[in-house]
Protein backbone atom coordinates (compact mmCIF):
# COMPACT_ATOMS: atom_id res chain seq x y z
CA UNK A 1 0.00 0.00 0.00
CA UNK A 2 1.00 3.61 -1.02
CA UNK A 3 -0.33 6.37 1.56
CA UNK A 4 0.20 10.00 0.38
CA UNK A 5 0.48 12.18 3.36
CA UNK A 6 0.56 15.69 1.63
CA UNK A 7 -2.21 16.21 -0.83
CA UNK A 8 -4.53 19.32 -0.65
CA UNK A 9 -8.32 19.41 -1.34
CA UNK A 10 -8.56 23.02 -1.95
CA UNK A 11 -9.64 22.20 -5.86
CA UNK A 12 -11.71 19.39 -5.00
CA UNK A 13 -15.34 20.84 -6.61
CA UNK A 14 -17.34 19.29 -3.40
CA UNK A 15 -15.33 22.14 -1.65
CA UNK A 16 -14.51 24.51 -4.37
CA UNK A 17 -17.90 24.62 -6.05
CA UNK A 18 -17.23 28.09 -8.00
CA UNK A 19 -15.09 29.68 -10.25
CA UNK A 20 -14.97 32.72 -8.45
CA UNK A 21 -13.41 30.74 -5.33
CA UNK A 22 -11.14 28.83 -7.34
CA UNK A 23 -9.86 31.73 -8.52
CA UNK A 24 -8.97 33.76 -5.29
CA UNK A 25 -7.48 30.01 -4.01
CA UNK A 26 -5.31 30.00 -7.35
CA UNK A 27 -3.59 34.00 -6.13
CA UNK A 28 -3.89 33.73 -2.77
CA UNK A 29 -2.00 30.26 -3.08
CA UNK A 30 0.04 30.69 -5.36
CA UNK A 31 -1.74 27.53 -7.63
CA UNK A 32 -2.07 29.98 -10.69
CA UNK A 33 -2.76 27.34 -13.45
CA UNK A 34 -4.62 24.05 -11.26
CA UNK A 35 -8.11 23.22 -12.49
CA UNK A 36 -11.41 22.17 -10.67
CA UNK A 37 -11.91 18.07 -9.91
CA UNK A 38 -14.32 16.13 -8.59
CA UNK A 39 -13.98 13.36 -5.74
CA UNK A 40 -14.30 10.66 -8.29
CA UNK A 41 -11.78 12.10 -10.44
CA UNK A 42 -9.24 12.86 -7.60
CA UNK A 43 -9.52 9.02 -6.78
CA UNK A 44 -9.23 7.55 -10.69
CA UNK A 45 -5.65 9.93 -10.82
CA UNK A 46 -4.63 8.26 -6.85
CA UNK A 47 -5.07 4.79 -8.76
CA UNK A 48 -3.56 5.44 -11.98
CA UNK A 49 -0.56 6.84 -9.98
CA UNK A 50 -0.18 3.51 -7.72
CA UNK A 51 -1.45 5.58 -4.55
CA UNK A 52 -3.51 3.61 -2.34
CA UNK A 53 -4.61 6.20 0.30
CA UNK A 54 -3.85 10.16 1.12
CA UNK A 55 -3.95 12.68 3.93
CA UNK A 56 -5.95 15.24 2.64
CA UNK A 57 -4.90 18.49 4.43
CA UNK A 58 -7.11 21.63 4.72
CA UNK A 59 -6.78 25.28 5.17
CA UNK A 60 -8.22 27.75 7.62
CA UNK A 61 -6.96 31.23 6.53
CA UNK A 62 -10.27 33.17 8.26
CA UNK A 63 -7.73 35.75 9.33
CA UNK A 64 -5.82 36.14 6.68
CA UNK A 65 -8.13 35.56 3.73
CA UNK A 66 -11.66 34.87 4.52
CA UNK A 67 -11.08 31.50 3.22
CA UNK A 68 -10.98 27.85 4.72
CA UNK A 69 -12.26 24.87 4.36
CA UNK A 70 -14.75 23.72 6.77
CA UNK A 71 -13.80 20.62 9.27
CA UNK A 72 -17.79 19.35 8.46
CA UNK A 73 -16.24 19.84 4.00
CA UNK A 74 -13.72 17.36 5.49
CA UNK A 75 -15.37 14.54 7.05
CA UNK A 76 -17.67 15.09 3.93
CA UNK A 77 -15.04 14.08 1.48
CA UNK A 78 -14.10 11.16 3.75
CA UNK A 79 -17.11 10.13 3.39
CA UNK A 80 -17.04 10.28 -0.72
CA UNK A 81 -13.27 8.81 -0.38
CA UNK A 82 -14.81 5.30 0.61
CA UNK A 83 -11.38 4.87 1.94
CA UNK A 84 -9.17 6.67 -0.09
CA UNK A 85 -8.70 9.73 2.45
CA UNK A 86 -7.72 10.43 5.99
CA UNK A 87 -9.08 13.76 6.66
CA UNK A 88 -7.31 16.38 8.72
CA UNK A 89 -8.82 19.21 10.32
CA UNK A 90 -7.10 22.74 10.04
CA UNK A 91 -7.77 25.65 12.49
CA UNK A 92 -7.61 29.40 12.57
CA UNK A 93 -4.97 29.88 15.74
CA UNK A 94 -6.45 33.36 16.18
CA UNK A 95 -9.96 33.02 16.51
CA UNK A 96 -11.32 32.34 20.19
CA UNK A 97 -13.04 29.17 19.26
CA UNK A 98 -10.13 27.54 17.91
CA UNK A 99 -9.69 25.02 21.02
CA UNK A 100 -13.44 24.45 20.86
CA UNK A 101 -13.50 23.82 16.84
CA UNK A 102 -10.81 21.13 16.98
CA UNK A 103 -12.29 19.07 20.38
CA UNK A 104 -15.07 18.82 17.81
CA UNK A 105 -13.04 17.85 14.94
CA UNK A 106 -11.88 15.06 16.77
CA UNK A 107 -14.46 13.78 18.85
CA UNK A 108 -17.81 14.10 16.45
CA UNK A 109 -16.00 14.26 13.37
CA UNK A 110 -13.22 11.59 13.92
CA UNK A 111 -10.60 13.74 11.89
CA UNK A 112 -7.40 11.75 11.41
CA UNK A 113 -4.95 15.02 12.38
CA UNK A 114 -4.30 18.76 12.68
CA UNK A 115 -2.69 20.99 9.60
CA UNK A 116 -1.35 24.05 10.54
CA UNK A 117 0.77 26.51 8.29
CA UNK A 118 3.01 29.06 10.27
CA UNK A 119 3.87 30.99 7.21
CA UNK A 120 0.41 32.03 6.27
CA UNK A 121 -1.15 32.19 9.10
CA UNK A 122 1.63 34.26 10.82
CA UNK A 123 2.14 32.44 14.03
CA UNK A 124 5.43 30.75 15.61
CA UNK A 125 5.35 27.07 16.69
CA UNK A 126 6.77 27.92 19.95
CA UNK A 127 4.51 30.49 20.64
CA UNK A 128 2.97 29.57 24.18
CA UNK A 129 -0.75 30.85 22.80
CA UNK A 130 -0.25 27.30 20.27
CA UNK A 131 -0.14 24.82 23.26
CA UNK A 132 -4.01 24.67 23.99
CA UNK A 133 -4.01 23.46 20.53
CA UNK A 134 -1.30 20.98 21.14
CA UNK A 135 -2.95 20.05 24.34
CA UNK A 136 -5.36 18.86 22.29
CA UNK A 137 -3.75 16.49 19.86
CA UNK A 138 -2.16 15.02 22.86
CA UNK A 139 -5.25 14.31 24.72
CA UNK A 140 -7.01 13.08 21.12
CA UNK A 141 -3.75 11.43 20.11
CA UNK A 142 -4.04 12.82 16.91
CA UNK A 143 -0.78 14.00 15.05
CA UNK A 144 0.20 17.61 13.25
CA UNK A 145 1.28 17.93 9.72
CA UNK A 146 3.12 21.69 9.68
CA UNK A 147 4.21 23.11 6.83
CA UNK A 148 7.91 23.74 7.40
CA UNK A 149 10.52 26.20 5.14
CA UNK A 150 9.84 27.77 2.06
CA UNK A 151 6.48 28.41 0.67
CA UNK A 152 5.55 30.23 -2.43
CA UNK A 153 2.08 31.59 -1.34
CA UNK A 154 2.26 35.38 -1.26
CA UNK A 155 1.99 37.24 1.58
CA UNK A 156 4.25 35.13 3.47
CA UNK A 157 7.21 34.57 5.82
CA UNK A 158 9.21 31.69 5.98
CA UNK A 159 10.84 32.77 9.11
CA UNK A 160 7.81 31.49 11.21
CA UNK A 161 8.69 27.65 9.32
CA UNK A 162 12.59 27.24 9.96
CA UNK A 163 12.77 23.78 11.45
CA UNK A 164 14.07 25.16 14.33
CA UNK A 165 11.39 26.93 15.64
CA UNK A 166 9.81 23.38 16.00
CA UNK A 167 12.63 22.11 18.80
CA UNK A 168 10.85 23.31 22.06
CA UNK A 169 7.65 21.70 20.56
CA UNK A 170 9.13 18.88 20.44
CA UNK A 171 10.58 18.95 23.57
CA UNK A 172 7.90 20.35 25.57
CA UNK A 173 5.35 17.72 23.85
CA UNK A 174 7.43 14.06 23.52
CA UNK A 175 3.64 12.85 23.16
CA UNK A 176 2.90 14.51 20.05
CA UNK A 177 3.91 13.19 17.09
CA UNK A 178 4.08 16.33 14.44
CA UNK A 179 5.19 16.56 10.23
CA UNK A 180 7.49 19.17 9.22
CA UNK A 181 6.35 19.01 5.88
CA UNK A 182 8.79 19.62 2.42
CA UNK A 183 11.56 18.25 4.55
CA UNK A 184 12.23 22.12 5.82
CA UNK A 185 13.59 23.19 2.39
CA UNK A 186 16.16 24.87 2.12
CA UNK A 187 16.97 23.82 5.78
CA UNK A 188 17.18 20.06 4.95
CA UNK A 189 20.20 19.32 7.52
CA UNK A 190 18.47 20.87 10.42
CA UNK A 191 15.08 19.25 9.57
CA UNK A 192 17.07 15.83 9.41
CA UNK A 193 18.53 16.75 13.06
CA UNK A 194 15.02 17.10 14.44
CA UNK A 195 14.04 13.97 12.93
CA UNK A 196 17.07 12.40 14.12
CA UNK A 197 17.09 13.90 17.68
CA UNK A 198 13.24 13.70 18.53
CA UNK A 199 11.11 10.37 18.38
CA UNK A 200 8.08 12.09 17.80
CA UNK A 201 9.21 14.21 14.91
CA UNK A 202 8.85 12.99 10.91
CA UNK A 203 9.00 14.93 7.82
CA UNK A 204 7.77 14.19 4.52
CA UNK A 205 9.06 14.41 0.84
CA UNK A 206 6.98 17.10 -0.77
CA UNK A 207 9.64 19.22 -1.28
CA UNK A 208 10.15 21.87 -4.16
CA UNK A 209 11.80 20.31 -7.40
CA UNK A 210 12.88 21.73 -10.92
CA UNK A 211 11.40 19.72 -13.72
CA UNK A 212 12.89 16.56 -13.11
CA UNK A 213 11.68 14.73 -9.81
CA UNK A 214 14.59 11.94 -9.38
CA UNK A 215 17.23 14.94 -10.10
CA UNK A 216 15.66 16.82 -7.44
CA UNK A 217 15.44 13.87 -4.96
CA UNK A 218 19.15 12.63 -5.76
CA UNK A 219 20.02 16.43 -5.18
CA UNK A 220 18.23 16.09 -1.58
CA UNK A 221 18.86 12.62 -0.52
CA UNK A 222 22.06 12.14 -2.22
CA UNK A 223 24.06 15.22 -2.13
CA UNK A 224 22.54 17.88 0.39
CA UNK A 225 22.07 14.70 2.77
CA UNK A 226 24.02 12.05 1.89
CA UNK A 227 22.75 8.72 0.82
CA UNK A 228 23.29 6.99 4.01
CA UNK A 229 20.95 9.33 5.71
CA UNK A 230 17.67 8.45 4.54
CA UNK A 231 18.52 4.85 3.84
CA UNK A 232 19.68 4.12 7.36
CA UNK A 233 19.37 6.62 10.27
CA UNK A 234 16.31 8.44 8.77
CA UNK A 235 14.42 5.54 6.99
CA UNK A 236 11.96 5.55 9.83
CA UNK A 237 10.92 9.06 10.12
CA UNK A 238 10.37 9.84 6.33
CA UNK A 239 6.75 9.96 4.60
CA UNK A 240 6.54 10.12 1.13
CA UNK A 241 4.19 12.76 0.38
CA UNK A 242 3.86 14.35 -2.92
CA UNK A 243 2.06 17.91 -2.16
CA UNK A 244 -0.41 17.72 -4.98
CA UNK A 245 -1.93 19.37 -6.79
CA UNK A 246 1.07 21.38 -7.01
CA UNK A 247 3.43 18.23 -8.06
CA UNK A 248 2.25 15.15 -9.48
CA UNK A 249 2.10 12.08 -7.24
CA UNK A 250 3.02 9.99 -10.71
CA UNK A 251 6.29 11.24 -11.28
CA UNK A 252 7.30 11.85 -7.36
CA UNK A 253 6.71 8.11 -6.47
CA UNK A 254 8.59 6.92 -9.19
CA UNK A 255 11.31 9.32 -8.77
CA UNK A 256 11.71 8.10 -5.05
CA UNK A 257 11.84 4.06 -5.85
CA UNK A 258 14.57 5.20 -8.78
CA UNK A 259 16.90 5.96 -5.70
CA UNK A 260 17.93 2.96 -5.55
CA UNK A 261 17.06 2.79 -1.51
CA UNK A 262 16.80 -0.86 -0.11
CA UNK A 263 13.26 -2.33 -0.52
CA UNK A 264 12.34 -1.96 3.10
CA UNK A 265 13.20 1.80 3.06
CA UNK A 266 10.97 2.07 0.69
CA UNK A 267 8.16 0.04 1.91
CA UNK A 268 8.47 2.10 5.64
CA UNK A 269 8.59 6.10 3.71
CA UNK A 270 5.42 4.49 1.26
CA UNK A 271 2.92 3.17 4.10
CA UNK A 272 4.42 1.71 7.79
CA UNK A 273 5.40 5.30 8.79
CA UNK A 274 2.73 7.01 7.73
CA UNK A 275 0.42 4.45 9.64
CA UNK A 276 2.79 5.02 12.43
CA UNK A 277 2.57 8.78 12.42
CA UNK A 278 -1.53 8.19 12.83
CA UNK A 279 -1.12 6.21 15.72
CA UNK A 280 -2.30 2.77 13.86
CA UNK A 281 1.20 1.18 14.24
CA UNK A 282 3.63 1.08 17.17
CA UNK A 283 6.36 2.40 16.70
CA UNK A 284 8.53 -1.07 16.78
CA UNK A 285 12.16 0.71 15.95
CA UNK A 286 12.44 2.20 18.95
CA UNK A 287 11.77 -1.12 21.40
Amino acid sequence: MVIDVHYHPAFIKEVCGDEELAERRRNDMAYYKTGVAEVERIKERMKSSGVDRCFLLPHDYSTVSGDRISNEEMKDLVELGEGMFYGFASVDPEQEDAGEKLEHAFRELNLSGLKLHPSKQGFYPNDKKMYGLYDICVKYNRPILFHAGFTWQPGTLAKYSHPLNFEEVALDFPELRFCLAHMGFPWVKETAMMILKYPNVYADTSALYFDSAYEFYEYLFKQELGYGWLDRSLRHKVMFGSNMPRFEEMRMLAALKRLGLREETVELITEDNALVFLGEREQAWLG
